[in-house]
């Protein structure tokens, strides 16, 4: 009897054992097929950087990803808005769908640039990373497309334009991207300033909730009166957990109060930023400002708070209304997808793969927001700082630079999560 129960056991623990060593050796033949494309993506980063087109403007860059995706045997989309593009990689064998999406647009403006490879393109700099975005998203596809027929089902590649703007991936989605395609789950990534190589995410909200607010007058306020009524909305309105200044977005990285910490200042608090703008039009004065909340449940509390301070303060006869000019849509991870890829990506390259993220980062934003909406999908950020080096990834900042090893990372980390997913 004995004999009789251990034989089916061991069977059971031998399959077991195949089945992870295979796992094994797919995934340390991702990491090799990325080592041999790492330069090719570089250079191709590189070319990307010094031609960097402004939203609505990526004619060059569309060319150069449909080229590079239809060189490795992908079929490409381009007819669904503006100039984006999907590329679709479709496995020999049934299964669900992943796309993978990465943004195109650079930034206006013409800041110093510290590499040798700088913007050709007087106004246009890729100060945010999206470069970077590309380069990873066509390397995962080239890595993928060695795996094409053991494969379970489709991947597809969305190239997005005009992120910067807010427009992009809003405009594809009404122009009926998922009616045409229509992936069970959805991915993207960030570069920003951790330590390079860092992956980093959480469920729900990565960044703070945006929104711009507009405070319409009967009559003009003069320049001291509007930065005084400022200081008393910013005093009244602001919020922060033990008198921390989560403003301070360079301590995003700090192992103490950085993102990874669970005693993070970037938790629970509300920032009213103190550039506020005023000026004239048909309907009379306005003063607006952005304000970045972490807690859905208290966007509801902002107008009436800031029209108490104004009351307050003695504008309630000049005071016409209060409004949101600007409520774009947060990140919002999906609980239990967020929970699966980070579990995935741990178990093919161990406990220190992804870094839990514990807080919400003030000032940025991203579109991808929108097809989370429609999908399924995880946001991740990627550090692409070295303080070796002195590079520093904060983006939209003048001194803007990323270690290109972040897209080493990337390739290899992603490209694994999406041959797992698919399984």
């Amino acid at each position: 009897m004995k004999i009789q129960f251990l034989f089916p056991l061991l069977l059971v623990c031998s399959v077991g054992a195949q089945q992870n060593a295979k796992a094994t050796s797919v995934h340390q033949s991702i990491q090799s097929e990325t080592d041999k494309i790492f330069n090719k993506l570089i250079e191709i980063r590189r070319d990307l950087h010094e031609n960097p087109e402004l939203a609505g403007q990526e004619i060059r860059t569309q060319n150069v990803l449909e080229k590079y995706l239809l060189n490795l045997g992908l079929e490409v989309q381009k007819d669904l808005y503006g100039h984006s593009l999907v590329g679709i990689l479709r496995g020999g064998k049934k299964g669900k769908k992943i796309a993978w999406r990465a943004d195109m647009d650079a930034l206006s403006g013409d800041n110093t640039d510290k590499v040798s490879f700088k913007s050709k393109n007087k106004g246009a700099w890729h100060g945010c990373g999206h470069d970077v975005h590309m380069a990873i998203g066509l390397g995962i596809a080239e890595v993928l497309s060695k795996y094409k027929k053991e494969l379970k089902g489709t991947v597809y590649f969305i190239f997005q334009p005009e992120e910067e703007t807010f427009i992009g991936a809003r405009k594809m989605i009404d122009n009926g991207l998922f009616s045409k395609i229509s992936p069970d789950e959805i991915y993207g990534l960030h570069v920003t300033a951790l330590p390079v190589g860092q992956i980093m995410t959480k469920p729900e909200e990565i960044f703070a909730y945006q929104r711009r607010v507009k405070i319409e007058l009967k009559n003009t306020l003069p320049d001291k009166e509007i930065k005084e009524l400022s200081k008393q909305i910013s005093l009244s309105l602001s919020r922060s957990e033990n008198n921390t200044k989560p403003w301070e977005i360079q301590h995003i990285s700090d192992p103490k109060i950085g993102l990874k910490n669970p005693n993070t200042i970037f938790k629970n608090y509300r920032i009213i930023d103190g550039n506020f703008t005023s000026g004239s039009d048909d309907k009379g004065f306005s003063v607006k400002t952005y304000i970045y909340e972490t807690n859905s449940d208290k966007l509801n509390e902002i107008i009436p708070q800031i029209k108490q301070v104004l009351e307050t303060n003695g504008y309630k006869d000049q005071l016409i209304s209060i409004s949101y000019v600007q409520e774009n849509p947060t990140i919002f991870n999906d609980k239990s997808l967020t929970n699966l890829a980070s579990e995935t990506l741990e178990k093919v390259y161990g406990k220190t793969a992804v870094v839990r993220d514990y807080g919400q980062v003030p000032y940025f934003n991203d579109d991808f927001s929108y097809f989370q909406q429609k999908k399924r999908g995880v946001y991740f950020l990627l550090g692409g700082s070295n303080s070796a080096k002195r590079i520093v990834a904060m983006n939209h900042t003048a001194g803007f630079e990323v270690d290109e090893e972040s897209i080493r990372t990337g390739v290899k980390s992603f490209s694994s999560l999406i041959y797992e997913r698919l399984k």
